[in-house]
């Protein structure tokens, strides 16, 4: 889920629709409907626009619960603020929470003061960022996303379009097909390439260890050490017993 390129509608509904696939997507887990396809939604059937929210519902339930206990980097709400909220969600006076958390219920009104002020400063800053984003016309010197699942997000996600450019055409011997000529030690230059390779896997598709295996020996023949990588770094995840693997 790239939270850059969603709107809070997005995030506050589940799901997206992609235009470039004509699909709807789960944020959750990536399960795709394809517009005009009908699908089986337990027992009744829905073309794509219904089955996604269905979906959404049946699978994953509230849309704030899955927000709140997202382990996304951007979320960085403490336990206590998340349970308030929680409560707040369920329609409790201040009284009722105040008991319930063993504190006053003056405590509690400002709690949610300071929520309202939040939000609002979160508006001005959107509102300023992407003004002074719009005249930034020089692509290059433009940042290539971040995963809102990536680990260890450190400067060494710092990596403009430009770079991420020189990259690629230094480090594969072909785009298409995909064919790696090494895996570098420079920590930039794995993320980049990371970041392509996860491109030739399908949200919302689970993969057995050997179908990993095979798409990735056609890319670099060490599929061990990039597995691994694309774990450590959160572009993919798997069962406990590493007999399935998914996009994150």
């Amino acid at each position: 889920m790239d939270i850059e390129k969603l709107s809070v509608e997005e995030l506050k509904r589940g799901y997206t629709f992609d235009e470039a696939s004509n699909s709807y997507i789960c944020h959750t887990c990536k399960q795709v409907y394809e517009a005009g396809e009908i699908y089986n939604v337990g027992k009744r059937q829905f073309e794509a626009a219904r089955a996604i929210r269905e979906h959404v519902e049946m699978e994953h339930g509230d849309s704030l619960k899955q927000l709140i206990y997202s382990e996304s980097k951007y979320n960085t709400l403490t336990d206590n603020q998340k349970e308030l909220l929680l409560m707040m969600y369920s329609g409790l006076s201040d009284k009722d929470i105040a008991l319930k958390l063993g504190i006053s219920a003056s405590t509690v009104r400002h709690q949610r003061f300071m929520f309202r002020e939040r939000a609002k400063q979160a508006k001005m800053y959107l509102a300023i960022y992407e003004l002074a984003a719009e005249k930034n016309s020089n692509t290059d010197e433009k940042f290539v996303p971040v995963s809102s699942n990536a680990v260890m997000v450190d400067e060494r996600f710092e990596i403009t379009e430009k770079e991420r450019e020189q990259i690629l055409e230094a480090e594969f011997e072909s785009l298409s097909p995909l064919k790696l000529k090494r895996f570098p030690g420079k920590e930039k230059k794995k993320i980049v390439i990371l970041m392509k390779i996860a491109e030739q896997f399908i949200y919302g598709t689970k993969y057995t260890e050997k179908e990993l295996n095979d798409i990735i020996k056609e890319i670099y023949e060490d599929f061990a050490v990039i597995r691994r990588y694309m774990i450590m770094y959160g572009f993919m995840d798997r069962t406990p017993d590493g007999k399935s693997y998914w996009l994150k």
